[in-house]
């Protein structure tokens, strides 16, 4: 992997240069589907994060360095979360959620994941690697906030 955080692999065409970043990330991160709790506003109800999951969303924004460009690429996630108990679920759905906007545009482009379950009472942490899926085509005009295709103009219709 060279330092601007691309890991370079063999391909029909040459080398590829993959984006591929890797953050350790410290604390214990809550589970997504154990993390709500149901607050009431005067005569509504809403579900919130749990006030672990709240902390712990704070811990990684403040630890998480972005990427200089998150990627728009589907992407491999490798997780690694080390517990302090034995008690916890193995979940990494709110890491995933934690990474939009730093690592990648949004969670929907991991479409390969791999999560290992490990204990360590003194230093609960987890350990990030993002990589780029090979094969894919750079679409450099898309960059965060933009459509991938343009908006319709007024008049661009086909009339019937």
């Amino acid at each position: 992997m060279s330092g601007d955080g691309r890991k370079h692999i063999a391909s029909a065409e040459g080398m590829q240069a993959l984006f591929c970043e890797t953050r350790e990330i410290f604390g214990e991160p809550a589970s997504k589907a154990n993390s709500r709790r149901l607050v009431r506003f005067g005569s509504m109800s809403r579900l919130i994060k749990s006030k672990k999951a709240l902390t712990y969303a704070e811990s990684f924004q403040q630890q998480c360095a972005p990427a200089s460009h998150p990627t728009a690429l589907d992407v491999s996630v490798e997780i690694h979360i080390w517990y302090a108990s034995r008690r916890p679920d193995l979940d990494e759905s709110l890491i995933l959620d934690l990474l939009q906007g730093k690592l990648y545009l949004n969670d929907r482009q991991v479409k390969e994941k791999h999560i290992y379950w490990h204990q360590d009472k003194e230093c609960p942490r987890c350990v990030i690697t993002v990589t780029e899926m090979p094969g894919q085509k750079k679409d450099p005009g898309v960059r965060r906030g933009q459509r991938r295709y343009p908006a319709p103009q007024e008049g661009d219709r086909s009339s019937n």
